[in-house]
C-alpha cells in the first residue's frame, strides 16, 4: 500500500510559482534575475480598499461568517453582475471563495465523476487540467491557435463535444495568451451547446481578467447570452482587476441556488469561510467610485507596457509575438529561436523518458534564466496534454518599464548566444533533466 493516494500522481502544479525554486538557484549562482513569471499586478491595492479592511478589523469584524459569504458583499455582487451581464442574479446564487482559483476545484468536485469529459482551453490556466486529471475526469484540451488570436472555432469545439461532456471551460481574457473570445464566437458556442450539449452541461466561464482589456474590446460573459445563465458558472474575483492578489477574494455565480449550496458545502468542508474584514474590503472595492479610477489608470499603464513589449519582441530574430487584447501577458512564438540555438535538435536527441518532461521551449526558458537572468514560463506550464511541438513562452509584463526594457534586452542577447547555449547543455543544474 503506497503512502500517497494513487490519484496524487495525476495532480499537476502551477509552474509560475514552482519556477521560483530555479530562480533561487540561479541567484545563488550570482545571476541577477528579472522575473516575468507571476501573474500578479505590480500595483498595491487602493488606499480606500485597504482602509475598509483595517476599519473592519478595528471594529472587531474578525469572526466566522456565513460560509457562503457575508450578505452585504453577496448583495453587492448580485447587483454588479446583474448590471454588467444584463441578467437577473440573486445573492443566493453567489458564493465567496478564498481567491478565484478554488472555483475550479469546486466545479470539478461538484459535477465531474471519473470518466466524465471536461473540455478546457489549451494553452490555458494549468489548474484546469490538473483538477480534471486528479479527479479522474477525461481531459479534452481545446487548442487555442496563434493564427486565430489564440482563440478557436466552433468547429474545433464541435469535434470535442460528446454526450459525455459534463463541463466546458472558457477563459477570456486568457491566461497565458492575453487572447479574447469575441461575442460572435460565444454566440456560436451557445448555439452549439443548446443543439448538441447535454441538458445539464455546465460552462465554467473564467472572467478573472474581465476589467483588463485594450483597444476598445468589451468583455462579454457567456451568461449574458439568451438562456445561457442557467448553464454558466461565472468565476471571478478581486485579484487581477483590483490588484488584490494577497487578499484572496474570489467569487462565483452558480446557475441555481441549489448548486450554490453545494459550493457552500465544500467551503464548510475545507476553508469554513473567507475572513469578514477581507469581504468588507471587497465590498468597498465594488461600491466606491474611486475604484474605477484606479482600475482605469492601471489598465492604461498595462496597455502602455504591452505597446512596448510586443514590437520589441517582434524585433528579435526568431520570435513572433501576437498583440493581445486583454490581461497582462504576451505569448511569443519562439520556434525560430529553438531551431537557431539548437534547442530543437537537442530535444530530438533525448531519450523518450526525458522528452516527456521537457520541450525545446522549456530548454530555452531555462537557458535564459540561468545564463541571462530573465525568468519566463514555458508552453508546457499551461497544459501538458497536446502541447507537443508548440514553442511558446509567457511573459508577464506586470513589471516596471525599466525592468521590461532590460529584460527584453537580455532576451535578445540570449537568443544570439550560441556559445552560451552550448555550455548550458552541459550544465546539469541549469538543464534540469534527471535520467
Amino acid at each position: 500500500m503506497p503512502l500517497f493516494a494513487r490519484r496524487f500522481g495525476h495532480m499537476g502544479t502551477e509552474n509560475a510559482f514552482k519556477i521560483g525554486e530555479d530562480m533561487a538557484r540561479a541567484r545563488a549562482r550570482g545571476v541577477d534575475v528579472i522575473p516575468f513569471t507571476i501573474g500578479e499586478p505590480d500595483f498595491d491595492s487602493a488606499p480606500h480598499i485597504n482602509e475598509a479592511g483595517i476599519a473592519a478589523i478595528r471594529a472587531g469584524d474578525t469572526h466566522y461568517t456565513d460560509p457562503a459569504g457575508i450578505a452585504p458583499l453577496r448583495e453587492a455582487l448580485a447587483a454588479y453582475v446583474s448590471r454588467t451581464r444584463g441578467i437577473e442574479v440573486a445573492a443566493d446564487r453567489i458564493i465567496i471563495l478564498p481567491g478565484a482559483k478554488p472555483a475550479i476545484g469546486y466545479t470539478m468536485m461538484a459535477y465531474v465523476d471519473p470518466g466524465d469529459e471536461v473540455i478546457y482551453p489549451s494553452p490555458g490556466f494549468p489548474i484546469y487540467e490538473s483538477w480534471v486529471t486528479y479527479l479522474g475526469g477525461v481531459p479534452k484540451p481545446l487548442v487555442l491557435r496563434e493564427e486565430r488570436g489564440f482563440s478557436f472555432t466552433v468547429d474545433d469545439l464541435d469535434r470535442l463535444l460528446t454526450d459525455r461532456t459534463k463541463v466546458l471551460m472558457l477563459c477570456s481574457p486568457s491566461n497565458p495568451t492575453g487572447g479574447v473570445l469575441p461575442k460572435s464566437l460565444l454566440e456560436e458556442v451557445a448555439a452549439l451547446v443548446k443543439e448538441r450539449g447535454r441538458p445539464d452541461i455546465r460552462i465554467y466561464s473564467d472572467e478573472i481578467y474581465e476589467h483588463i482589456t485594450f483597444d476598445g474590446f468589451e468583455h462579454t460573459s457567456m451568461a449574458s447570452l439568451p438562456g445561457m445563465d442557467r448553464h454558466t458558472i461565472i468565476a471571478s474575483g478581486h485579484s487581477k482587476g483590483y490588484a488584490m492578489t494577497g487578499w484572496r477574494l474570489g467569487w462565483c455565480v452558480l446557475p441555481t441556488a441549489e448548486e450554490a449550496l453545494r459550493f457552500k458545502q465544500i467551503n464548510i468542508n475545507t476553508v469554513s469561510c473567507v475572513p469578514p474584514f477581507i469581504q468588507q474590503a471587497a465590498r468597498e472595492a465594488l461600491e466606491n467610485p474611486k475604484t474605477w479610477e484606479v482600475v482605469g489608470s492601471m489598465v492604461a499603464e498595462f496597455k502602455r507596457r504591452r505597446d512596448t513589449v510586443v514590437p520589441a519582441l517582434n524585433a528579435i530574430p526568431g520570435i513572433s509575438c501576437a498583440n493581445p487584447l486583454g490581461a497582462f501577458y504576451v505569448f511569443p512564438n519562439i520556434t525560430g529561436v529553438c531551431e537557431s540555438l539548437g534547442a530543437t535538435a537537442h530535444f530530438e536527441s533525448l531519450p523518450d523518458s526525458l522528452k516527456a518532461s521537457t520541450s525545446p521551449a522549456t530548454l530555452v526558458s531555462r537557458f535564459l534564466l540561468y545564463y541571462h537572468g530573465v525568468a519566463l514560463v514555458d508552453r508546457r506550464s499551461f497544459g501538458v496534454i497536446g502541447s507537443e511541438g508548440q514553442n511558446f513562452l509567457r511573459l508577464s509584463y506586470a513589471a516596471d518599464m525599466d525592468s521590461i526594457r532590460e529584460g527584453i534586452r537580455r532576451i535578445a542577447a540570449g537568443v544570439a548566444d550560441h556559445d552560451g547555449f552550448a555550455r548550458f547543455l552541459q550544465d546539469q543544474t541549469a538543464l534540469g533533466l534527471a535520467a
